[in-house]
Parts: C-alpha cells; structure tokens; sequence
C-alpha cells in the first residue's frame, strides 16, 4: 500500500469516527422516541405525573397539562395534543347545553387507565382539633353541594356523626371551576340518587332547562369555585379555609395530609374511598363490550356502583380514560406514536404496582387485557407481545378474580349507620390520627372502652385507640394509634422492583407551573412528578425494550475498535516506507 493510499485510509477512519460520535446523543436512549403532550384530567393527575417520570429512563418524554377532562377532549380534537386524559368519554349529546364533542369516526380508542374514588376532602375543627373521621350520608353530600345544608351542626349532619358534637360553623363547599370530568362523575351520581335535590338546585342556580349530568359545575352565592384537584385540595387545606368541604381525587387527600368523609353506602356503611374499596365497588361497574363501536367501547356504567350492597362499596368510584389516536393527524406522527405506543404499555403493566401507594386503584385484568389490543390500534406503535402474567398487576391471581378486592377488609361496625357513637379512626390523609368521640352509653366513673383502628389502605393488625368515658361526656383516645398493614400518609412506601413513593406534603411545584401548566417543562403541572407532593424514586422493573440504543453503540465499538487496530499498523507501514525511501 503506498503513503497516500495509507494516509487516505487512516482518514477515511477518523472521519468515520467523528462522524460516529457526533451523531450519537448526549443519552442514547432519549433519541430513539420524540417527545409527545398530553392534557386533560387532573383527577388522574397524580397518577399520569408518576407514570411519566418513571418512563424517562427509557428516554420517553411525556409532556402534560392537568387543564381538566373538557380541555383535553378539546386540545385532541384540534389536533395540538398527541393525547387526552378524560374521567368521561366524547359527549355528542352533552346534557347542559354545552357545544356537541364531534370526533371523526375511528380516529381514537379509549384506554381505561386509572382507577379511584372521587373524595370529599374537608377542613373541620371541634374545639381547636381536626376532625379526622367525619361521616357523611349521601343524601347530606347532595345537600352540601347544593347549598340545603348550610352549617356543619345541621341535624342532618349531627345524625350522622353520634360520636361528636358538631361546631356551629358555616359550610363552604368548594366547587370547579373548570370544565371536570369528576364534576360530571359526581353530577351524574346525584341525577341517579337525588335528582329533585339537584332538579330544584340546578333551576336555582339559573341552568335550567338544561339540568342534566354537567361538566360546568353551576355555583351559588357561597360556594367557592377553584380550577383542578389541586386548586381544591390547596383552598380546603389552608388555614383560613375551616369549614370548607371539596370533591378530589383521593390522592390529593393523601398528599396534601388532609381528611375525606366516609359516605354512607346502601349496606348501610360509612366507607372511605380506599383503593381497596374503590377495587370492590367497580366489581359491580358495567363495562362495554361492544369492540364494534369505537364511541363506547371500554367505557363505563356506574349505577350497579351506586346501588351495590356489599359492606365495603364507595359509590362515587370511577375509572378514568386515555384517549389514543388511531389516525395519522395534526401534529401526531408515526415516530411519536410509536413513543405514545411505548407509554401506553407501560401505564398498564409497571405503573399499576403502584397505584395504591398513590391512592388509586390498579386496573383489573380485563380491562388490561382489553386495553393491549386497543394499543394496537395507535398509528407506528411498536407491537409487544406481553405475557399478562408478568404485568405484576397487583389486582391479578391465578382464577382471574381482582385480588385486591376479594382480599379488602370488611368495615368496623362502628362504622355501621344507627349506632350511638362512631368509629374514631382517620381517614385519608390523616389514617393514623384518630378523633375522639363520645362514648356511646352512660357508665361514669372513667371507664373505658377499646376500639380498633385501621388504616384507610384496608389493614387492621390489632392497632387500637382507647375512648375515655367520663362524667362530662369528653373522650380522649390515647395509645396505640399506629395503623397497621395499610399505605401510610408519610414514609415512602416500598414498590415491587425498589422503587419508593413519598407522599410527603409540600412537594408541589417543581420546574413547571402549579396552577394552569401555562409555564415550565412542556407546560405540565408541578414539573416532572411533583403534584400534590408525590415523589417518585428509583423506577421499576419494565418491559419497555432499551435497544433502540443498540445500533449506535454498535457502530462506535466497530469504528473505535479498527481505528485502534488498523491505525497503528497503516501508521507503522507509512514510517517503515518513508525510511526505506
């Protein structure tokens, strides 16, 4: 070989060289999917924010915005979302007069991907001390929330709560201000268990005559109206805020520390929206079935949910929906379908082990199943071939029935409607802190009673509270307060695979916007995870494949591999001939 011939493979070789390394990105991974956006629901915020996080191992970038169910539908109609998340399907007859949801024929699928309870998260004192185990009958939810019931010592509210001595203050519901899919959820249980209550209020409030289920909660003179989950949950947890009452997703409970109300349900039970509850009570949810018809296929019905009778049911549980593209649209491609494709499997395998940490229920295995082959349907996604069995769906078991449902506790009896005094334990996020209540009979001279207290995640264990029953009729619970064997409001709970969830108050914020998603990270809420002080750690085990990182890595091993075998050897040969010449 001459020196020139040399000397043109030896830079043929460092050319290909650099060119190699500049083409490679600073993170492999992170160049094989484009970034996608989503938008809509902020009652499955928590859960969407921890998902989203946890994929960016995998170099996926999710970007959303938790503008409420109704401006998500809308951004994913005009095309400038790559997908929505919505607590109610596509309304092409909305009930309240609002503009018709008109989507072309088999451009989208729905995805059932969150399940939890709409809450009623509140701030109540007696004498200086949260109330911590408020009951409340659905019948005294509707009047709350239509202004009937208008302080906290109305008798109806004193009948449902024996074991207290309830304050003589004002009631403040707090209401959204935003098109919701869980106003519309917890509308549409009012029409079908109190419609004259909410007949009468809505033609009050001036809505009528369209007084149908409403995503635009109409509001009276005392209410106050915030925009999301998070807006509610921040008014009702702020100091100057007591006696305010609000509807949220039970995770923001949780997160934000605070009590939900136990609401009466038709065993005749106060029950909390625990995901253990939440999993019993949409045993009874009707799901469609009819694969043919893209407009409902997958969504729900939920009056079996309503009127179930066993023990443990919460009425106002639901599930919440991805909406998917099923056409090449707007600003949705194949390559980001593929990313949307990638999400979408992940948000039904890894991210369900930890929805109960975040106060959600995991999805059932029918509806997991239903949802791969509605993944299939979204334009450049890339196949995978899942065995069910390694979802690790903790809701999963071997005859196909919803473990976390069969295995949830059974409500204390103390819990149960017409005794003389009430349950002392805490609810939501404030489990471990139990009221006092009065006892329920006369005995004097200081006796006293034991009851048991449980966690709002369903444990038990033998945890107990002591109810000091004197004279004047005060109770003090004392000792042994720990619940046991439930999600605990504080400490980070331990996932399959090491990864932990803290859900530590105060985390709100982060690099992004905690109000309207109008700034920060692609304009989603709170930055990357931190809503409603949800903190996610070390990612779990996944089945999302990592080799789209492979082939450059490849070529540079090669290319670095000859350089450093074929360069010395051309450099050699070129000295060797310029000595011999």
């Amino acid at each position: 070989m001459t020196r020139r011939a040399s000397l043109r493979v030896i830079a043929v070789l460092l050319i290909g060289l650099v060119v190699t390394l500049g083409a490679l990105p600073t993170s492999p991974v992170a160049a094989a999917y484009q970034r996608i956006s989503g938008e809509g629901s902020s009652w499955a915020a928590n859960a969407i924010d921890a998902m989203r996080v946890n994929v960016r191992q995998f170099g996926i970038t999710v970007d959303y915005n938790p503008s409420g169910s109704t401006s998500g539908r809308k951004n994913f109609l005009n095309g400038t979302v790559d997908f929505a998340a919505s607590d109610i399907p596509f309304q092409f007859h909305p009930e309240d007069g609002s503009a018709p949801e008109n989507p072309a024929p088999d451009s989208y699928a729905y995805i059932p991907v969150v399940a939890g309870g709409t809450s009623f998260m509140y701030n109540l004192k007696i004498n200086g001390k949260r109330v911590t185990n408020l009951r409340l009958s659905g019948q005294n939810v509707a009047k709350i929330f239509t202004g009937v019931v208008k302080m906290w010592n109305d008798p109806a509210i004193q009948a449902d709560n024996p074991g207290l001595v309830m304050p003589a203050r004002a009631v403040v519901p707090v209401v959204r201000s935003d098109g919701s899919g869980s106003s519309a959820q917890f509308t549409k249980w009012m029409i079908s268990r109190f419609p004259s209550i909410w007949t009468t209020y809505c033609q009050k409030s001036g809505r009528a005559p369209a007084c149908g289920f409403t995503s635009f909660y109409p509001t009276i003179p005392g209410m106050i109206s915030q925009s999301g989950d998070l807006g509610i949950a921040g008014y009702v947890s702020q100091g100057f805020a007591e006696g305010a009452i609000g509807y949220v997703n039970y995770s923001y409970a949780l997160g934000s520390q605070f009590p939900v109300a136990k609401v009466l349900n038709a065993a005749g039970f106060y029950t909390a929206p625990t995901p253990q509850n939440v999993a019993v009570s949409l045993l009874k949810a009707k799901i469609n079935t009819d694969a043919s018809n893209p407009e409902v296929y997958l969504t729900q019905n939920l009056d079996g949910v309503y009127t179930d009778t066993d023990p443990r049911n919460y009425q106002l549980s639901s599930y919440s929906y991805l909406i998917v593209p099923t056409k090449v649209a707007g600003q949705f491609n194949l390559a980001k379908g593929e990313t949307l494709g990638a999400f979408a499997y992940y948000a039904m395998c890894q991210a369900q082990q930890q929805s109960e940490s975040l106060g959600y229920s995991p999805m059932p295995i029918n509806l997991v199943q239903a949802s791969f082959d509605q993944i299939r349907k979204i334009p450049g996604v890339v196949v995978q071939n899942i065995d069910i069995k390694q979802c690790k769906n903790p809701t999963f078991s071997t005859d196909g029935t919803n473990t976390v449902a069969k295995t949830a506790a059974q409500p204390l009896a103390c819990d149960k409607q017409g005794g003389v005094t009430q349950c002392p334990n805490g609810t939501g996020g404030m489990s471990n802190v139990p009221t006092a209540v009065k006892p329920g009979a006369p005995t004097g001279g200081g006796a006293t009673t034991t009851l048991p207290v449980r966690s709002s995640g369903g444990g038990g264990g033998g945890a107990t509270t002591t109810v000091v029953r004197g004279d004047t009729g005060g109770s003090t619970p004392t000792g042994g307060t720990t619940p046991t064997g439930g999600t605990t409001p504080t400490g980070g709970t331990t996932l399959d695979g090491g990864s932990t969830v803290d859900t530590t108050p105060g985390a709100v914020g982060g690099d992004g916007s905690s109000g309207d998603g109008s700034s920060g990270d692609g304009s989603q809420q709170g930055g990357d995870g931190a809503t409603a002080g949800v903190v996610v750690g070390d990612a779990m085990p996944t089945t999302l494949s990592q080799s789209h990182a492979s082939l450059p890595l490849v070529l540079l091993v090669v290319v670095l591999t000859l350089s450093l075998i074929l360069a010395p050897a051309f450099a050699w040969r070129y000295f060797t001939n310029r000595r011999t010449t």
